[in-house]
């Protein structure tokens, strides 16, 4: 890590986080980060809540997705309340509003989703009809099709409530990203890490991106230190693929990309909600051109019939 940079930080830096223990703590780490690097700098996080937290007894796909997760800290943004925002990438819209950058992408946590269980240890053991826990339509499509006899509920609320639920019996199993798990010191719930050929992330799966007002090209030079380049390609490639298809939470699709010597090799899915229906394609290509890369696999997923699919959900 680096602890001096040859520019000069403003004299202070805020923070726009919401509020969850999760959100916090990435907020927190990037805190400490800008604190390493500018020690003159004071580096305050401002709380908020957003729609997305305060909606918890409706599947985000059915009240307007994961969007609902940052618009209230791109407001702080704009009216210069906060100066850059901290959010997972997966919770940020593939088209981001006018007036609005990503400045840096930070390294990837653990991308892959996490069996979390009280009594089984893993998928492969749950009995028929066990009930299991997700939000995400990109895993409920996945798990259906590898395990038709399990029963795929709803799952709403902070990583905490999931828990909790859970340990209240009220599911079988849940299922996380590992990610979050990791960071808050949870890792011990992990039963089982589900490899990404069974269960494809989702675009932007533990990485972090630092949004900021266009307008603020002073603060492109003082995050740059936090850009993690590898993780900044494989995301773009995997946001270029979502982007295409047009995906959000209200799509299952998934695409997963990692960097071997100068290339991308990415892999992505359009499934049918129930499963029944699963493209899956895979390609490689300069890390050059990531975003280009993710938009061709897009065309093969359509040529296979992606664009099919799609129409129908």
């Amino acid at each position: 890590m680096q602890n001096s940079a040859p520019y000069t930080a403003p004299e202070t830096l805020v923070i726009a986080s919401r509020e969850s223990a999760l959100a916090m703590w990435q907020a927190k780490h990037i805190q400490s980060r800008l604190q390493a690097l500018y020690p003159q700098t004071k580096v305050t996080i401002l709380g908020m809540t957003t729609t997305g937290d305060q909606i918890l007894d409706t599947p985000l796909a059915k009240v307007g997705g994961k969007g609902l997760f940052v618009k209230e800290l791109e407001t702080a943004l704009a009216d210069g309340r906060a100066d850059l925002a901290v959010h997972s990438m997966k919770d940020v819209p593939m088209n981001l509003p006018d007036g609005f950058i990503l400045a840096a992408t930070g390294e990837r946590e653990d991308p892959r989703d996490a069996f979390v269980s009280n009594d089984y240890a893993s998928l492969e053991d749950l009995p028929a009809n066990s009930v299991v826990g997700t939000s995400s339509l990109r895993r409920q499509s996945q798990l259906q099709a590898r395990f038709p006899h399990l029963k795929i509920e709803s799952l709403r609320g902070n990583l905490q409530t999931r828990l909790r639920k859970l340990d209240e019996g009220q599911y079988a199993a849940i299922i996380l990203a590992a990610a979050g798990l990791i960071r808050l010191e949870l890792g011990s719930r992990i039963r089982q890490f589900i490899a990404p050929e069974h269960s494809i992330p989702a675009v932007g799966q533990g990485a972090l991106g630092i949004e900021i007002s266009a307008n603020r090209l002073d603060l492109i030079a003082v995050l740059a230190p936090l850009n993690h380049a590898d993780t900044q390609v494989c995301v773009e490639a995997e946001r270029g693929m979502s982007r295409a298809l047009a995906g959000s939470c209200t799509v299952p699709l998934g695409a997963y990309a990692v960097c071997k010597d100068q290339q991308i090799h990415i892999t992505g899915f359009v499934a049918s909600v129930d499963g029944k229906e699963m493209l899956i394609e895979n390609t490689a290509g300069s890390r050059d051109h990531a975003e280009a890369l993710g938009k061709k696999l897009a065309r093969q997923l359509i040529a296979k019939g992606a664009d099919k699919i799609l129409a129908a959900l």
